[in-house]
């Protein structure tokens, strides 16, 4: 199997079991409506691991733009292959997409909230502020690369590495996903919320396209740092590298915090004029 359709297929399963029980636990005529947090963040784990079991030795089942571009900037994955991969797994988000948007044809009308309906496709802070959410989805980002990094120095009886990763999927899930749904992965994000964009679901009301630079961004930046920190920790290799990542980071985040408090005072001009 070509490597790109393997990615593409990767995040379409990915997408398909995700976003369907989020959509089954949302939807109000589910059968498995209020599922909750903790059957959503074991359905992600899983179907981490089984991408991994199916798909690993083909693509390495990267299925995150995030974990491709780190592996490029680390030097251990070529970036000929880079906008191939990225591509795949876009497509492959939006094709998981469209398959839960069949699979529940018939209740999307049946619920009325259409913020329930983008964050079956799409992240979405529970708390709005830009300075907070890219910190929690860097951060998030950051620890969860880190110990993918881990696990893959270490060795693992056959078949149990795939699953040591979905419980740090669900562990990341269940410990994070209340702050910003941690979208951990741009295609995960961004595939599903185009998905949500294009699909005719009725009452779905905005994709919030205004948000949505922080799924994206956030995650790059936040693995790429930290596997230049795996590499300074435990190979030793300290180089410009890292200290652009990190000079990086710290202008990134001035520049949220400049941007997000020139918004509010704008805001609260137009209120007062108002």
């Amino acid at each position: 199997m070509n490597v790109y359709l393997a990615e593409f297929i990767g995040v379409a399963m990915l997408i398909f079991f995700g976003c369907g029980v989020l959509a089954g636990n949302a939807l109000k005529t589910s059968g498995s409506y209020q599922a909750g947090n903790v059957a959503i963040n074991i359905a992600w784990g899983c179907t981490v691991a089984m991408v991994i079991f199916c798909l690993g030795d083909i693509s390495g089942a990267h299925i995150n733009p995030a974990i491709t571009i780190m592996q490029a900037v680390k030097g251990s994955f070529e970036w000929s292959l880079v906008p191939g991969y990225i591509l795949a797994q876009i497509a492959g988000g939006m094709f998981g997409s469209l398959l839960v948007y069949l699979q529940f044809i018939d209740h999307w009308e049946k619920t009325d909230d259409a913020k329930t309906k983008l964050t079956i496709f799409a992240t979405a802070p529970t708390i709005r502020n830009n300075v907070a959410n890219f910190f929690s989805e860097y951060i998030v980002t950051f620890g969860l690369v880190f110990c993918i990094l881990g696990i893959d120095t270490n060795t693992f009886p056959g078949g149990l590495k795939p699953l040591a990763v979905g419980c740090l999927i669900f562990l990341v899930g269940t410990s994070f996903g209340g702050v910003t749904g941690a979208a951990l992965n741009p295609a995960r994000d961004l595939g599903p919320r185009l998905a949500h964009f294009l699909l005719p679901i009725p009452g779905k009301g905005s994709s919030d396209f205004k948000y949505a630079w922080i799924p994206v961004v956030a995650p790059i930046m936040g693995a790429t740092t930290s596997g230049l920190v795996h590499n300074a920790l435990y190979e030793g290799i300290v180089d410009y590298r890292l200290y652009m990542m990190l000079g990086l980071t710290l202008v990134t985040f001035i520049a949220i915090k400049l941007l997000s408090k020139n918004e509010k005072i704008s805001n609260e001009l137009i209120g007062e004029v108002a």
